[in-house]
């Protein structure tokens, strides 16, 4: 396995729970778990990976909890994410192999194929399932993507203590 340098996630049933509360001022409203948060801002630092965020939808909200968890690369409205992954990695000079990526439906399987790790929430499509590395125990917006973090940190110290 090589050494991880992203993990992609994929918001609406991953980071989220797939809701979306819309009043009718039309203002939308999503919720987030914060122990996915801590994952974010204080383990994928430490294990020298960066969080990217790839979704179809576009949203303030999730634009301002990127800015919260300092996520700097953000990609919304996105229809083609391999389109976009393919030129990230090529931006940052990773591989395919270098990346985990996190996702519960169809738009994210292609992309996922791909990457040297694959997660998906408990919930997610059975498609997504049958080709994830990792199935969290957790539904999406449920804690899913802090247990896959944290399986990221137990494979990164059995690699260091393969040393």
């Amino acid at each position: 396995m090589e050494e991880i340098k992203l993990l992609v996630l994929d918001v609406d049933g991953t980071l989220t729970d797939g809701r979306i509360f819309i009043a009718p001022t039309g203002e939308c409203m999503k919720a987030f778990h914060v122990r996915d948060g801590y994952g974010i801002t204080s383990i994928l630092p430490r294990l020298g990976i960066e969080p990217v965020i790839i979704t179809g939808r576009k949203s303030d909200i999730v634009k301002c909890r990127c800015q919260e968890l300092n996520i700097g690369e953000l990609y919304q409205g996105v229809h083609d994410k391999e389109k976009v992954l393919c030129e990230i990695l090529k931006k940052k000079g990773y591989s395919w192999k270098q990346t985990a990526y996190m996702g519960d439906d169809l738009p994210d399987l292609e992309c996922m194929k791909k990457c040297g790790i694959k997660a998906c929430p408990a919930d997610a499509d059975e498609k997504i399932k049958q080709i994830c590395d990792f199935v969290s125990k957790c539904n999406g917006g449920e804690g899913a993507v802090r247990e896959f973090i944290n399986r990221l940190e137990e494979m990164c110290i059995a690699k260091n203590e393969e040393r």
